[in-house]
């Protein structure tokens, strides 16, 4: 009898119908098509639910009986599909009531009307996923023809379930960010992506009343010392004590959202008058002269912890667009108000109009800086975390202003982003950490070391690129393998067929691709799948989050699963506790960064670092202090 045709139209079907299917839409496709296929009565699935819970219908049957049959021998673990878990292969019984060796089920079956049972493993390589019972009313083997079709069809549908699985976890991640990544698991605050998402709507609700919006940035002065006296206990106390206290200071419809660590952010909206933020600033600050009164889990006696702050504040023009710029606006605002130590508040408007020739000042001092080398690149070591090993650096830009001081990066790349500057700025970046590295490698050639370089949108979608780049390589002899770009989630909100020429430009000349600060805005899940990402690093707070309460967990972990599915690997930043270094290892994570391990250094202490390790690896103490 020649079944190839029914059989070629079978899976024909499995390929047009199953590739969207949920994992029991799969399964019951399958008893449908065996059933018609095969000669037998009817047919049970029993998949692996336990172990798997995206494979969420433990037992599926083309009728009662089978149900009842597959569902006995789930519950009593025997029959001839436990055979199959144990054995691995198939279990063919062509005569019940001559076969002793299965006891109840075999009583069972004889009274469902049951005379034969074959069974077959449903698995993906080395992973069971369950099993597929075929019942006959007649006693009598399978011929081989159907037996091979039964062995191809629970191939192919195990397949299939192993893709469906794959993107039920992928929506699980999705679900995961939307819903479990909007609140600071520590405090209840808005985090850093709701409150973003705030100040986007802010923005829309300005340009329409013309009305200003402002950032109060807050952070506590010596918050590190407090753990370091008391232990972290006390330092999670007294953020949620920081929180409580500076809640009923503000307006209604004011936001408090807690950024990460000892850093808090306040939005006001509808701003008509800048006298209202000083006064909120005001109030802000005057909460922190008494101490606060935290309750030890140890100590019979509460703990009083003094504390002050410096308060930085942004706004923004009426008719201007706000978003995450004018967050870091507010952080250089309280850098200079920590350094003043003038009422401990300064006010900074690099967007209003009043302020524009600053502005410009700015951009033309950082253009002279670009000019004439006066920029410098910190280093920071990326070790695996498996064993510590250094794997590679990440290059990191410094800009001392010489009448302002140090100026932070974030507010550098963001005027060199309202000019052409980017793209001097970004090319002087590139060929530094390029060439440090092939300087560090003269002594040993041989070592293993990636170097990781963050690029802005503008300037990777800048025209000639991938050219500049292949030609820097070139000239410094070096191995493009080793060098990874940093990329944000902006660059898939750009024009996407332009963004994914040049992506696939840079992956032709063999660099790799990092997606930076996963987590934190609106990453998706889908940008792993999309888009030809090598590296993906998990934002600093998510990590802070991690010894607080299992969201931060969570997500790594949910994120890393989904990662190495597509091969892709995982680095942590701002690991800065053993705990937490343990747990990222134990949820798989690749690589690591953060103060743990090492903070930031100039070229030229790596390359002592370098010179001082003779073996071929380079193992740095852990910063356990």
């Amino acid at each position: 009898m020649d079944n190839n045709e029914p059989m070629a139209g079978v899976l024909a079907d499995f390929a047009r119908s199953m590739t969207d299917l949920p994992p029991h839409a799969i399964v019951d496709m399958l008893l449908d098509r065996v059933v018609e296929l095969l000669p037998v009565t009817s047919a049970a699935v029993t998949l692996n639910a336990r172990s798997d819970p995206a494979l969420a219908r433990s037992v599926s049957a083309t009728d009662a009986p089978a149900r009842r049959l597959a569902e006995l021998q789930n519950e009593s673990g025997q029959g001839p599909a436990a055979m199959v878990i144990e054995t691995g292969g198939a279990v063919h019984a062509p005569d019940l009531a001559e076969d002793q060796m299965f006891g109840e089920f075999g009583v069972a079956a004889a009274a469902e009307g049951v005379a034969a049972v074959f069974s077959f493993p449903l698995g993906h390589r080395s992973e069971w996923l369950g099993t597929i019972d075929l019942f006959r009313d007649t006693p009598g083997p399978l011929e081989p023809w159907a037996t091979s079709a039964a062995k191809t069809l629970a191939d192919v549908t195990s397949a299939y379930l192993v893709n469906a699985r794959e993107r039920e976890t992928y929506r699980e991640g999705d679900e995961l960010f939307r819903t479990s990544s909007l609140h600071d698991a520590l405090t209840g605050l808005p985090n850093r992506v709701l409150l973003l998402q705030r100040i986007e709507h802010a923005g829309q609700r300005s340009r329409r009343s013309n009305a200003q919006a402002a950032v109060l940035l807050v952070d506590l002065d010596g918050f590190r010392f407090v753990n370091d006296k008391y232990g972290h206990w006390a330092g999670d106390a007294l953020l949620v004590a920081v929180a409580h206290r500076i809640r009923p200071l503000l307006r209604p419809g004011d936001t408090l959202s807690r950024m990460s660590g000892d850093q808090f952010v306040i939005l006001c909206e509808d701003v008509g008058d800048a006298d209202v933020v000083h006064r909120i600033a005001e109030r802000v600050l005057g909460a922190f002269s008494e101490p606060f009164r935290v309750t030890s889990p140890v100590r019979a006696e509460p703990v009083q912890i003094p504390v002050t702050a410096a308060v930085g504040i942004a706004f923004t023009g009426s008719a201007d667009s706000v978003g995450s710029q004018l967050i870091a606006d507010a952080d250089f605002a309280m850098y200079q108000a920590k350094r003043s130590r003038v009422g401990s508040q300064v006010v900074l408007d690099l967007r209003g109009a009043i302020r524009d020739a600053d502005r410009a000042e700015l951009q033309q001092d950082l253009r002279t800086a670009v000019q004439k080398n006066a920029l410098t690149l910190a280093y920071q070591p990326i070790v695996c975390v498996a064993d510590g090993t250094v794997t590679g650096v990440e290059a990191l830009l410094r800009w001392r202003h010489p009448d302002r001081g140090p100026m932070p990066a974030p507010l550098a790349v963001a005027l060199a982003e309202e000019s052409s500057l980017i793209h001097d700025l970004g090319d002087w970046v590139l060929r530094r950490s390029i060439f440090d590295r092939a300087g560090w490698l003269l002594e040993a050639p041989e070592r293993r070391l990636d170097l990781a370089v963050n690029i802005s949108t503008r300037q990777l979608l800048s025209p000639g690129f991938p050219a500049r780049l292949e030609e820097t390589l070139r000239r410094a002899g070096a191995d493009p393998g080793a060098l990874t770009l940093e990329v944000s989630e902006g660059i898939f909100l750009e024009d996407s067929e332009y963004a994914r020429s040049v992506l696939s430009r840079l992956k032709r000349i063999g660099v790799r691709l990092a997606l930076d600060d996963f987590g934190t805005g609106t990453s998706s899940p889908g940008y792993l799948r999309d888009y030809p990402v090598d590296v993906v690093k998990i934002d600093t707070e998510i990590i802070a989050e991690i010894d607080e309460a299992p969201v931060g967990g969570a997500i790594i972990s949910a994120v890393t699963e989904l990662a190495h599915i597509r091969g892709i690997s995982v680095t942590v930043e701002g690991v800065e506790t053993a705990r937490q270094r343990e747990a990222i290892a134990r949820m798989g994570c690749d690589s690591a960064q953060g103060y743990l391990y090492s903070r930031p250094m100039s070229a030229g202490d790596f390359a002592d670092l370098l010179r001082e390790s003779h073996a071929d690896t380079l193992r740095l103490p852990l910063n356990t202090a």
